[in-house]
């Protein structure tokens, strides 16, 4: 009589294998609860083009007051918009902007920011306002990268890339200061607003 035919059965997946499958969901799943992943792409494309409008304007000023005057109305401009587009980023993806990483990435942009505020205004009264383009890239660059470490990782590396350009314009003439600030908060918000559009949503 012949014998029924007998079909392979697939070997089950070993141990090793099944431990590194577990491993890596429980790594992506850390990842995504310990991220910050409603930072705007967008929000940082209009930034930067505040900040390239601003850049063409104060080109134009008179003294240092109108200067300086122009930059702050900018940081107020800027600071409108990325309130604005983290919160809609944020209500869409179901983010709670008070708790868990959202809440840490808040509180540690925030420091280097408020040092800023201060700097700025010592060097204003003792009339050094030629370097506070450095100052300003160095400090938000500093305020990225804390705040970086709780959000998605292309942010801490936008953070670095404004440290440097503050670095090399402390030492570079006054004069081309107006440029870096373009440079930085125009052209590094542009850039990576785009790089986060597409990667993490708008």
């Amino acid at each position: 009589m012949d014998q029924p035919p007998i079909h392979a059965v697939p070997d089950p997946p070993s141990l090793g294998s099944r431990a590194i499958d577990n491993l890596r969901f429980i790594r992506e799943t850390m990842e995504r609860a310990t991220s910050f992943t409603a930072v705007p792409g967008w929000g940082g494309v209009a930034m930067g083009a505040s900040a390239l409008a601003a850049a063409a304007v104060s080109s134009r000023s008179r003294t240092a007051e109108e200067w300086l005057g122009i930059w702050l109305a900018e940081a107020f401009v800027a600071l409108a918009i990325g309130v604005w587009t983290i919160t809609t980023k944020a209500r869409r993806f179901q983010v709670p902007l008070f708790a868990g990483p959202a809440r840490r990435f808040l509180l540690t942009l925030f420091p280097p920011l408020a040092a800023g505020a201060v700097v700025t205004l010592a060097l204003q009264r003792a009339g050094q306002t030629q370097i506070l383009p450095g100052v300003w890239l160095l400090l938000y660059g500093s305020a990225v990268v804390t705040g970086g470490a709780f959000a998605v990782r292309i942010v801490p590396v936008m953070g670095v890339g404004f440290m440097l350009l503050g670095a090399i314009a402390l030492f570079c003439p006054a004069s081309w200061g107006t440029a870096f600030l373009a440079a930085g908060f125009g052209g590094l918000h542009v850039v990576f607003g785009v790089l986060i559009v597409r990667r993490h949503g708008g």
